[in-house]
């Protein structure tokens, strides 16, 4: 069960859905990475407590979280759950540094960064951390033109785009979220779907809400006549990478037609602008399904629907089935640490009791900077994250790294360097 949120999630919650939606409304995200330092400096302002003036209402959705109910699947969840344990690394004391640091990019972790952020200045007061939720394709792109300090990303860094880049990047994955579908219906609750259903909603083969598959996966519940609108992302999205990714891995059909990636070309619907913008226009349209990271459907108080796994079990968005879902990839992840963990196959208890569009979320670091300052505060805060803040990461909705992960992560800090330099280096 997900946890009522502490005052600083509230906080960090109210600024990341209220900034970027009212942004959705009268503006658009920058398409142009050279506009980004001008938006990340407004960042201090958008960290500030007392703007969060809608905290409570995300408050309440958030006890309305769905929880794993059967025997079963908390019996088969255990050991997934063990392994994301956090390991025990130490605190640190942050370095007595001064530096300002830029990032832009996912708006899927942006609420647990922005909590971060606040938290961090607690324990390093001198350093300041900008954070915009400009989608993850923007986010990558600022990174790799050198707008922006790191990057953050739901859909891991290419090949292609390394090779272009032509410097060593660092992934450094900091959290996992479940993509869950919320829907409109007034009336219809608990609606849970299966992957072909889904990948045929978003084709626009499905149209009306009593189509015979929908009522398939729905035995008993009484389906109205309501055409559906499907509403995707309008931005670069690693959001839609991780959604389309699932569809890709569960529709043949999908998968020829559409294919997965940040931005595709979608047969149906309309667009909304990051994860509120399509929350938001759910929330307005009945009949409307959409896909967003599982607190902006709880935020918005949205249904989160079980999705059915590989092992035919249709299976709630939770903290253990996502982390379930990572535990099933540990042996293909490889160690650069990119790695999609959609739709793991059936077969062993982890993937049976996996959430199946579950991903990882990343910070993109160059591996040689060239300001000292600057990379010890960023190293320092990262390292902070994954440990110290990553408790406070299950109060917004997302699961901790497996154990093994978040070890590989830290590990990666102290491959930063400068002028050959480490810039951190783990206590002996």
């Amino acid at each position: 069960m997900f946890s009522i949120l502490p005052t600083s999630a509230k906080r960090a919650l109210g600024l990341a859905l209220i900034i970027p939606v009212i942004a959705a409304c009268g503006t658009t995200a920058s398409t142009t990475p050279t506009n980004a330092p001008a938006a990340a400096t407004a960042a201090p302002a958008a960290t500030e407590a007392p703007a969060a003036t809608e905290a409570p209402a995300a408050t309440e959705a958030a006890t309305e979280a769905p929880a794993a109910t059967e025997a079963a699947t908390a019996a088969a969840t255990a050991e997934a759950s063990a392994t994301a344990a956090a390991v025990s690394f130490p605190s640190i004391t942050p370095r007595a540094v001064t530096a300002t640091l830029t990032g832009s990019g996912a708006s899927f972790p942006d609420p647990i960064y922005q909590q971060w952020i606040e938290q961090y200045k607690t324990v390093a007061p001198s350093v300041t951390i900008n954070y915009q939720s400009v989608g993850s394709g923007q986010g990558r792109k600022d990174f790799f033109n050198a707008v922006t300090d790191f990057g953050g990303t739901d859909k891991f860094a290419s090949d292609d785009e390394l090779t272009k880049y032509g410097k060593t990047v660092l992934s450094i994955p900091t959290v996992l979220g479940a993509v869950v579908t919320p829907y409109n219906l007034p009336g219809v609750e608990g609606l849970q779907f299966s992957g072909e259903t889904l990948a045929n909603i978003f084709l626009g083969k499905i149209t009306k809400w009593n189509d015979a598959a929908i009522a398939a996966d729905n035995p008993g519940v009484t389906l109205p006549e309501t055409a559906i609108t499907v509403v995707h992302r309008s931005d670069g999205s690693g959001t839609t990478s991780i959604f389309t990714n699932y569809l890709s891995s569960v529709s043949a059909d999908w998968k020829s037609a559409v294919g997965a990636g940040d931005t595709v070309q979608w047969p149906v619907g309309v667009g909304g602008e990051k994860n509120p913008g399509v929350a938001q226009a759910v929330q307005q349209t009945e009949g409307a399904i959409g896909y967003v990271e599982l607190i902006y459907a709880l935020g918005n108080k949205l249904p989160a629907p079980k999705i059915k796994n590989a092992a035919g079990t249709y299976i709630e968005p939770t903290l253990d089935s996502v982390s379930a879902a990572a535990a099933a990839f540990l042996p293909e992840t490889p160690d650069d640490l990119r790695v999609n963990i959609v739709n793991p196959p059936a077969g062993t208890p982890e993937s049976d009791s996996a959430y199946p569009i579950s991903g990882y979320t990343w910070v993109l670091v160059n591996a040689e900077m060239t300001d000292e300052a600057k990379a010890q505060a960023l190293t320092d805060f990262l390292y902070w994250s994954l440990t110290d803040g990553a408790a406070g990461a299950k109060d917004l909705g997302f699961a901790p790294l497996p154990a093994s992960v978040q070890a590989k992560a830290i590990e990666k800090l102290t491959q930063v360097q400068v002028g050959g330099k480490a810039a951190f280096e783990l206590a002996k």
